[in-house]
């Protein structure tokens, strides 16, 4: 009789504990409920706690006639002219593409990025529709200053929007303090907890009430402000409303050293405006499509080199012989240079230059994997990062996977494009900027992808009339437009050297 008692009174007492505990998440369940009822408490990813701006300044103004948004007067430095209508027609399809330089088709301009041969593409193959392709690329504008050009571009009735996050997001000076540095784990916790009304109605609140006492103190007392800055990201991790690159000044590439704490900061801050993005883009039912940025291995060297810590003068002055004499034997001996770069390598494995140096000597002998694998330690090991990480091109697809979102494999696209598939200046204008070529492969690439996805469908014959349409449109540019390309091209190979003459109004990190 005492055997049968006893589970009873355990299972009572489970049913009353769990009652006990659903009684008291009741109230919560029904804020929630209500909450969600009334539209309050909406999930944000709009509060960046890594960074934040001292002002952030609309991209598109209203011209004076009021009939079209123009790219605002103090945003052309970083963005070429672009407008459209304030009035949507019936017949439209609006693209807004969002990212850097290469959206905006760098080293010439929008009349040949990929966004303007996408135009020309979807008008081809479906003139039903009026396709309207927006150019949003910003020069040096990395993934935290794209965000609020999204939130802003929901105003303008979009129908799709492309971001490409790329090359830029170790150009601008800033820190990440030991809260920033939150473990994976927890961001991804407070994604989900973002879903949460209740959670977000007293977020607001507490940030409310605490904004302005950070900004007493910090107007106050500006070094005690500086100091609080560095546990609650305040004044010290402001940026300004524009880009601040440090290769736009004087002796910027000197900045730049090996920094393992920073570049995890960075890329840990890329993923969270990647998935912030894909976020807002969801909370608008607004459809978003990531490009997953490719750029040139083969034919751009380490912009910055260094050796790794604790080389003892002995072994540099030996590490040095031994690549001197690899070099002589690069064109006649390339089995005797990679056994010299060897030797080296053992001294010191984490110099880009040598990798870039034992790549090279791999592709002379068509070991080509080899090469592909040491051209991609060149880059990872670059001190001066100006081409993407293989972390934050993992991110890209991650991010796409996680949050159902449509990627187009840039990368991928431009391997399989080229020789022995190593992207180099065959498909390459410099280290990330595709050629004209290129750029008509992406703008096709994303033509198959909308295709696939039911919004554009391709005639059998599109790719011959396509291609006579691109001719066209390349032979009505003017002849300047070219050299052009090329003179800024030569600027932007001196900019990434460190070789701008601009004097830094202030001290670097």
């Amino acid at each position: 009789m005492l055997s049968a008692t006893r589970p009873t009174r355990w299972r009572r007492a489970i049913l009353f504990r769990a009652a006990a505990i659903l009684l008291g998440l009741l109230p919560f369940v029904l804020a929630e409920l209500t909450l969600r009822a009334f539209g309050f408490g909406h999930p944000s990813w709009h509060d960046d706690p890594f960074v934040g701006f001292s002002a952030v300044r609309p991209l598109f103004d209203l011209n004076e006639a009021g009939e079209r948004y123009e790219i605002a007067r103090s945003k052309r430095v970083y963005f070429y002219p672009e407008s459209f209508a304030v009035r949507k027609t019936p017949r439209e399809f609006r693209i807004f593409c969002i990212g850097d330089s290469t959206v905006q088709g760098n080293p010439w301009t929008t009349e040949t990025s990929f966004t303007t041969w996408l135009e020309i593409c979807l008008n081809t193959a479906d003139p039903s529709r009026e396709w309207n392709v927006i150019n949003c690329g910003g020069v040096s504008y990395a993934s935290y200053r794209m965000v609020p050009i999204l939130e802003e571009v929901l105003r303008y009735h979009p129908d799709l929007v492309i971001v490409h996050c790329s090359h830029n997001e170790f150009l601008e000076d800033r820190t990440y303090s030991e809260l920033k540095r939150t473990p994976y784990w927890l961001w991804r916790l407070h994604e989900q907890t973002l879903q949460l009304r209740i959670y977000n109605v007293l977020r607001s609140a507490m940030q409310l009430g605490g904004r302005d006492s950070r900004r007493a103190v910090a107007s106050t007392d500006d070094s005690q402000g500086q100091q609080l800055g560095g546990s609650l990201a305040l004044e010290e991790e402001t940026l300004s409303p524009e880009v601040e690159a440090l290769l736009d000044y004087r002796g910027g590439l000197e900045f730049y050293h090996r920094d393992e704490e920073w570049h995890r900061g960075v890329i840990a801050h890329y993923e969270f405006n990647l998935r912030r993005m894909t976020s807002i883009a969801r909370q608008a039912g607004l459809p978003l499509i990531l490009m997953n940025p490719a750029c040139n291995l083969r034919d751009s060297p380490p912009f910055k080199a260094e050796h790794r810590a604790g080389l003892a003068d002995y072994e540099r002055q030996q590490w040095d012989d031994l690549r001197e004499q690899a070099r002589q034997h690069y064109a006649d001996q390339p089995v005797e240079a990679l056994r010299l770069l060897r030797e080296a390598l053992a001294i010191d494995n984490q110099h880009a230059g040598i990798r870039y140096d034992l790549a090279k000597v791999y592709d002379s002998l068509s070991q080509f994997d080899a090469a592909r694998a040491e051209y991609v330690r060149a880059k990872e090991l670059d001190v001066c990062p100006l081409r993407i990480l293989e972390p934050m091109n993992e991110l890209v697809t991650q991010v796409g996977l996680d949050s159902g979102t449509p990627v187009v494999d840039v990368r991928a696209l431009f391997d399989r494009l080229s020789r022995n598939g190593i992207p180099g200046n065959d498909w390459f204008a410099d280290h990330v900027h595709p050629t004209i070529a290129g750029y008509q492969q992406i703008a096709d690439e994303f033509a198959e992808e909308l295709e696939r996805q039911g919004i554009v469908h391709l005639q059998h014959e599109w790719g011959a009339e396509r291609q006579r349409v691109y001719d066209q449109h390349l032979q009505s540019l003017p002849p300047s437009y070219l050299i052009e390309g090329q003179r800024r091209l030569k600027s932007l190979m001196l900019w990434a050297q460190g070789r701008v003459m601009r004097v830094s109004p202030r001290h670097s990190r």
